[in-house]
């Protein structure tokens, strides 16, 4: 099993409580809050799909659009001299901050 798993556009991360020996996951990416447990690996996954599906019934029963995990954007905050450096970098370059950071990004990756 991946440490990450993936549904309908969701992902999820899942770790062990020892204390309570549940396998305790939480949808990443959204501000929501979507949590679900397992007392067993092979109930992980469904329990994940359950969760989902539960969220986006909440979320049409409120008539409320669902979060959507990772839209591409996203705030950084670093300290103010790496800010300076990276936005002349990008104009040396002759591209937008956005595109420099995402290079950056993709390069770390």
């Amino acid at each position: 099993m991946s440490n990450v798993l993936s549904y309908k556009g969701y992902h999820a991360t899942i770790e062990f409580d020892a204390e309570a020996e549940l396998l305790c996951g939480s949808v990443v990416g959204i501000r929501d809050g979507v949590y679900f447990e397992a007392k067993q690996a092979d109930e992980v996954e469904s329990a994940f799909h359950e969760a989902v599906d539960d969220y986006l019934d909440f979320c049409r029963e409120k008539g409320r659009k669902p979060e959507r995990s990772y839209k591409g954007s996203f705030n950084a905050r670093v300290n103010p001299e790496l800010h300076r450096a990276a936005a002349l970098a990008a104009a040396t370059r002759r591209e937008s901050l956005n595109q420099f950071v995402a290079d950056a990004i993709e390069a770390a990756l």
